[in-house]
């Protein structure tokens, strides 16, 4: 195999797509991988570290994720961060079928949550640098 240029990795399309069939909403959707940016934000939107603390913020976790992943032909969002409370209130077998895929597909399965919460256990100094609500 050959080294990667910058050039090669900043250019290369790597955002795949996944058909999953919902029954429930009479079709299919399409869900992507997310970026590094995106997985990142939607990880500090559900685990907040304070000290050896971990806190799981579980409300509307499903639908933040499929909210991020389901996307038109042409790979843009059909849903906004706004939506995720209509979202929410969709089929919760739906929600789920399109959760796991999207879980599958980014590296976001419980056991990859459960491991970071014990990376940032395991941080050089114990900070997940995330102000604790007396800051």
């Amino acid at each position: 195999m050959s080294i990667l240029t910058r050039d090669q990795i900043l250019n290369a399309v790597d955002l795949s797509v996944e058909s999953v069939d919902v029954p429930e909403w009479g079709g299919v959707v399409l869900v992507r991988t997310l970026t590094g940016e995106q997985r990142d934000a939607y990880e500090a939107s559900i685990v907040r570290q304070n000290g050896r603390n971990t806190q799981f913020n579980l409300v509307n976790l499903r639908a933040k994720l499929v909210a991020l992943c389901v996307v038109d032909q042409a790979g843009t969002r059909l849903f906004s961060d706004a939506d995720v409370k209509l979202l929410a209130q969709k089929s919760a077998a739906a929600l789920q079928r399109v959760f796991e895929v999207a879980q599958r597909r980014n590296g976001l399965r419980e056991e990859d949550i459960d491991e970071l919460g014990k990376a940032s256990l395991n941080g050089p100094n114990g900070d997940s640098g995330f102000d604790s609500p007396e800051n």
